[in-house]
């Protein structure tokens, strides 16, 4: 995937262990004779949360749930901008290492050392991002449902627009995108076009008529959605979530269709927010 013709590629900084004090995953690359943090080429199409857990995954035999988006790096190849996504990534699986012709060594070293060990001028302020905010979070993702055609145009309960075809594509990006978060809740408005949006990941969604267009209840809502404690993704409508995000402590945003924001929180409350588009 480019982007104003230059490269993209994801990747993640990698902990394990005491979240105030980790160590973190570096990995040498033979071709290059380098160490760098695992990252990789983004496949046409991907988006850049899905291709940094599958890069994670297919450089440390490591399976990691997605934390905070560390700072974007930026670097020259060939005269074209290559800009890598890093993410915070937090070890839930390690299988053994299997070394191979993209990465032959994997060192797990506190953070000082890696910022010594790195090759790359570009890649040494990761690990300082990685310890300014806390490491250990709880994801909460809000999503609104992806594209379901008109509204004008739909003869019949407005309850039961469906995704188009559009939408569907949307949702099979945004499968992905949960998997990094390993969400142990799903909750969604009763509409198709919600229930049909989070369908793909392939967990049951708790139907709840408080995060409905007709249904919902400032206080109740946000009281819902706040009540969640583990790693959750909800789904809701375009006249629900800019309110729900101010109450929950994120940003009030006007979320498109198919855009989810991802709330990590820390001791009861935000420390860090993105939004991403599918």
């Amino acid at each position: 995937m480019t982007t104003d013709g230059g490269l993209r590629a994801a990747g993640a900084v990698v902990w394990r262990g005491d979240p105030a004090a980790p160590e973190v995953a570096v990995v040498h690359r033979p071709r290059y004779d380098d160490w760098t943090f695992p990252k990789g080429k983004l496949k046409p199409g991907e988006h850049p949360v899905a291709a940094a857990l599958r890069e994670v995954r297919e450089e440390t035999c490591l399976t990691v749930v997605l934390g905070r988006a560390l700072p974007t790096v930026h670097y020259l190849i060939g005269g074209r901008v290559k800009r890598v996504d890093y993410w915070t990534a937090r070890v839930v699986e390690q299988e053994v290492f299997e070394p191979g012709d993209e990465v032959d060594e994997l060192r797990w070293v506190p953070v000082a050392e890696a910022r010594s060990l790195l090759t790359y001028e570009w890649d040494t302020g990761l690990p300082g991002a990685l310890t300014a905010a806390p490491l250990d979070t709880t994801p909460l993702v809000l999503i609104r449902h992806a594209t379901a055609g008109s509204r004008r145009e739909w003869d019949g309960d407005d309850a039961l627009r469906p995704l188009d075809a559009g939408g569907r594509a949307q949702a099979a990006a945004l499968a992905g995108v949960l998997a990094a978060y390993r969400p142990e809740e799903l909750l969604s408005s009763p509409s198709l076009r919600c229930v049909q949006t989070v369908e793909p990941y392939g967990a049951p969604a708790r139907l709840e008529p408080l995060l409905s267009e007709e249904g919902q209840d400032r206080e109740k809502t946000a009281a819902l959605v706040a009540a969640l404690r583990g790693p959750a993704a909800v789904c809701s409508h375009g006249k629900v979530l800019p309110e729900l995000l101010r109450r929950l402590g994120g940003e009030e945003a006007e979320l498109e269709k198919g855009e989810l924001a991802v709330l990590h929180r820390a001791d009861g409350r935000v420390v860090a927010a993105e939004r991403h588009t599918t």
